[in-house]
């Protein structure tokens, strides 16, 4: 039975008299928390826990009724996509892609009405604005007016008054390649996503690609970290690809968790089950980087699954006793939540882990 995370903090062991945990939270009732992905994984991650994250504008009362247990969110992101209006933008003012860390502004954004609505409003006609995200323009503005993209992230998540810091898992302006089962190379993510052929080994281009200083903070500064859900190799393992991210994580003190997808994907993951997701990562990352997994065993629909079926994709196997082989200890659980698509479901998903950082807080 999963405990309340009330009945967790008080119970929130001790933290050890040393230096690196020192510096982690000082408000020993409330915990750091770092969330590494992209795309829509990580954005429906972050509206979970951001109804935990203390504001400025919250009241005593506010903190009652759903506990302040997160002090600092930091949400760290790929800036890989080279598709869609991202792509155009990239291609045309030499900038980073704005589409995934926009989505994750949004999610964390205090404002859900007309501001968030007008960052997710995509224009359906005009020359040139055609498919354009609003909120993608904007942050190339302010791209361009500050010649720093981190800046821009950083300005355009303060309109938003989002309830944690958003930060670009590089500055650099780099790329993927992927070698693929049959000796090729394929080379940007769109090309590499819309292949037939499976990934062996993924590439950044430049390979010593500099972290974002803030990154690499926030990572040593964590009670928790976690990476996922979102696309295997083009949203999860791309960040750990950035110089000093997986060295980061292996010497992290946080208890660091994967949020393992619910459905295999095309060319990512057909035919993977959980323990060969972690697999995939720890090849990439040289580094085992995990303390547990978080694993769906709940069933889906049938429906569901034959819509999915279509595409080649299937619930991915929780092979359990092969995760926990791994050093990894193994939380399974009804994580999945049922629309027009299948998601996790952000508020269980949100409370378990929160239970797992507070329970282990010091404890490492």
């Amino acid at each position: 039975m999963v405990k309340t995370l009330s009945s967790v903090r008080a119970k929130t062991a001790p933290a050890k008299a040393s230096a690196s945990v020192t510096r982690r939270s000082a408000d020993r009732s409330s915990i750091r928390v770092v969330a590494i992905g992209g795309g829509t994984g990580l954005s429906t991650l972050l509206r979970g826990l951001r109804r935990y994250v203390a504001s400025p504008h919250m009241t005593a009362n506010d903190c009652a009724s759903t506990p302040c247990l997160i002090s600092d969110l930091a949400a760290v992101v790929t800036v890989t996509d080279d598709g869609g209006s991202s792509g155009r933008l990239r291609r045309g003012f030499n900038m980073l892609p704005p589409g995934d860390l926009r989505n994750c502004m949004v999610a964390l954004s205090e404002d859900e009405h007309l501001l968030s609505r007008l960052f997710r409003h995509r224009f359906t006609a005009g020359e040139g604005l055609e498919g354009h995200s609003f909120g993608n323009l904007f942050v190339a503005a302010l791209s361009e007016i500050t010649g720093d993209f981190a800046q821009a992230i950083k300005l355009s998540s303060q309109v938003l008054a989002t309830r944690g810091h958003i930060y670009p898992v590089t500055n650099a302006n780099v790329s993927l390649a992927a070698r693929m089962d049959d000796g090729s190379l394929v080379k940007g993510e769109t090309n590499i996503t819309a292949s037939r052929q499976r990934i062996i080994e993924l590439m950044l281009e430049p390979a010593d690609a500099e972290p974002l200083p803030e990154t690499l903070e926030a990572i040593e500064r964590a009670d928790l970290i976690t990476l996922g859900p979102g696309s295997l190799f083009t949203s999860l393992i791309t960040n750990l690809l950035v110089k000093g991210v997986s060295e980061a994580l292996a010497s992290s003190t946080a208890v660091r968790v994967f949020i393992c997808n619910l459905m295999t994907q095309a060319n990512e993951s057909l035919n993977l089950t959980a323990s060969q997701h972690i697999e995939r990562i720890y090849e990439h990352a040289h580094h085992a980087i995990f303390d547990y997994a978080l694993v769906n065993t709940a069933p889906v629909s049938q429906s569901l699954l034959d819509r999915y079926a279509g595409e080649g994709a299937s619930p991915i196997v929780a092979d359990i006793d092969a995760i926990e082989a791994l050093g990894v200890r193994c939380i399974a659980g009804d994580f999945a939540a049922e629309g027009d698509v299948v998601r996790h479901a952000a508020d269980r998903v949100a409370e378990t882990i929160l239970r797992l950082g507070i329970a282990g807080r010091g404890e490492k």
